[in-house]
C-alpha cells in the first residue's frame, strides 16, 4: 500500500512496467512517526490551493453526487436466470442493505473511463460497503479508482489484468525496501508468505499493500476465501477503509488530502490521484 514518506515527499514519478519505487505504505506506526515529522496539517494546509494547470483538477465527488454514485441492483431485484437492470436509486442510502453496482452502470462507466470493468466493480463494491459502515466519509469511486492507477494501472503495470474472480493475472509485486530508490528500509515482517521476500518487505498487489499494512487492514471482501491483498475486491475494500479511518470526510478538502497523505506522503502522490479521479468522475458524469 503506497504510504507516507518514502525520504522525499516530492519523490518523482516512476517510469517503465514496475511500480512507483517511492510509495510503499510503512505501517500505522511508522506513517505517524513520518506525520508528526513533517506535520500532517501543515502539509494539507501547504498543498490545498497550488494547483495551476489549465483546468485544476477538482476534488472527487462525494458517494452521493454525480460523477461519484453508482447504479445499484438490490440482489432481489430480478428473479434468477433473468438478466439485472438498474435501480433507480443511486448510491445506497446509509443504512440500507449493501447492493451491487449494475452492469449497465459497469459497462457504461468503463467504456467512458478507460477503468477495466472488473477494476471498477472492485472500486464501486468498495465504496457502497463504506457507504453503509461509514456513511459520512463519503468516500467515491473515483479516489479508489485514481489511486488503482496510480499504484498499478487498475492492475496491469506488468502485462497482466484482474481476471474475473478479482486477482490479478500476474501478481504484481513492488520492488524491495531496502531504503534505496526513495524507499523506507522495512525488514521482511512475514516470512515472505505475501511478498516471497524473506529479508526485505516489498508491497504486494493491485493496491501496492506492504506485509505489515495488509495485517491490520486486509479485508476479506466476500467472507469466503480470506483477505487476499491480489484480489481488487479485498484491497479495494481494505484501501476504502484506510481512508476514511479516524472519522475522515473525503468531500472536504481537508479530510481528502488527509486521506490521500495518509496512504501517500507525497505531494505529487496526491496531485497524480487527484487528478486521475477528477478525470474519472467527469468522465463517469458526461457519459451517464
Amino acid at each position: 500500500m503506497s504510504g507516507p514518506p518514502v525520504t522525499d515527499p516530492e519523490a518523482p514519478a516512476s517510469s517503465g512496467s514496475t511500480p512507483h519505487p517511492g510509495r510503499w505504505k510503512r505501517g500505522a506506526a511508522a506513517a505517524a512517526a513520518v506525520v508528526s515529522t513533517l506535520g500532517l496539517a501543515a502539509a494539507v494546509a501547504g498543498i490545498a490551493g497550488t494547483f495551476q494547470p489549465d483546468r485544476p483538477p477538482e476534488l472527487p465527488p462525494g458517494a452521493d453526487r454525480a460523477g461519484g454514485s453508482i447504479d445499484t441492483v438490490p440482489e432481489s431485484a430480478s428473479p434468477e436466470g433473468s438478466e439485472p437492470t438498474a435501480d433507480e436509486r443511486r448510491s445506497p442510502a446509509p443504512g440500507a442493505a449493501v447492493a451491487d453496482p449494475s452492469p449497465q452502470w459497469l459497462d457504461t462507466v468503463s467504456e467512458a473511463t478507460g477503468v477495466p470493468r472488473r477494476a471498477l466493480e472492485g472500486y464501486a463494491r468498495a465504496q457502497l460497503v463504506l457507504m453503509a459502515e461509514q456513511p459520512d466519509c463519503l468516500v467515491s469511486w473515483p479516489t479508489l479508482a485514481g489511486i488503482g492507477k496510480i499504484e498499478s494501472r487498475h492492475g496491469t503495470i506488468h502485462g497482466g489484468e484482474i481476471g474475473s474472480d478479482g486477482r490479478t493475472t500476474e501478481r504484481i509485486i513492488g520492488i524491495p525496501l531496502d531504503g534505496t530508490d526513495n524507499t523506507a528500509a522495512i525488514s521482511d515482517s512475514d516470512g515472505g508468505a505475501l511478498d516471497g521476500d524473506t529479508r526485505w518487505d516489498r508491497a504486494v498487489g493491485p493496491m501496492q499493500f506492504i506485509p505489515t499494512t495488509w495485517q491490520d487492514w486486509g479485508a476479506d471482501a466476500d467472507s469466503t476465501r480470506g483477505a487476499d491483498p491480489h484480489d481488487i475486491d479485498d484491497a479495494a475494500l481494505a484501501a476504502a477503509r484506510y481512508l476514511c479511518a479516524d472519522s475522515r470526510v473525503l468531500t472536504s478538502d481537508t479530510g481528502w488530502w488527509e486521506a490521500v497523505l495518509s496512504y501517500n506522503e507525497s505531494r505529487s502522490y496526491g496531485e497524480d490521484v487527484m487528478a486521475a479521479a477528477d478525470d474519472y468522475a467527469t468522465s463517469a458524469d458526461e457519459a451517464l
